[in-house]
């Protein structure tokens, strides 16, 4: 937990609701997030839930939604006899997960966490955007140190 990187994330926001929700889609964890504001985990909770609940009722329309527990939903899973679990058919189905596919575990705060690559790739992306301004393309900017570094080793 960066809270600079949390205090300019949330920097000119007047309440601690809109900052909890600016912390979460940003990819902080609840009690990250609880410590940050101090405040109740639980009130991070009821915020963050209400929010989803507004947005899913918003979204409501004649798209086939997966059967999918509430985010922060606990579902019991058993470690087997290798260190295995099995994580439950409605998470799988509601995170696209297939038998084989690649997740990245870490263990943040005595929890542990699972992610797809997507969403560490967008927790990754935004990270990088709180530090290029827009409309900079760190592509074109290594391309052209790279052209510069070829020219100044051409030139000895």
């Amino acid at each position: 937990m960066s809270t600079a990187q949390m205090s300019k994330l949330t920097q000119g926001l007047s309440s601690k609701s809109e900052k909890m929700r600016t912390l979460a889609k940003a990819g902080y964890s609840r009690g990250d997030i609880a410590r940050f504001l101090d405040t109740s985990y639980q009130f991070v909770r009821n915020v963050l839930v209400r929010e989803e609940e507004r947005a899913t009722k918003a979204k409501i329309d004649t798209t086939i939604v997966p059967s999918v527990p509430p985010t922060g939903s606990p579902n019991r899973v058993r470690v087997g006899p290798s260190g295995q679990i099995t994580i439950p058919d409605a998470v799988r189905a509601a995170l696209g997960i297939q038998e084989g596919d690649p997740l990245i575990l870490s263990v943040e705060n005595d929890e542990v966490r699972l992610m797809t690559i997507p969403v560490a790739v967008r927790k990754a992306q935004a990270i990088v955007r709180q530090y290029v301004p827009e409309g900079v393309s760190l592509v074109d900017e290594l391309l052209e140190d790279r052209r510069r570094e070829v020219e100044n080793e051409s030139q000895n």
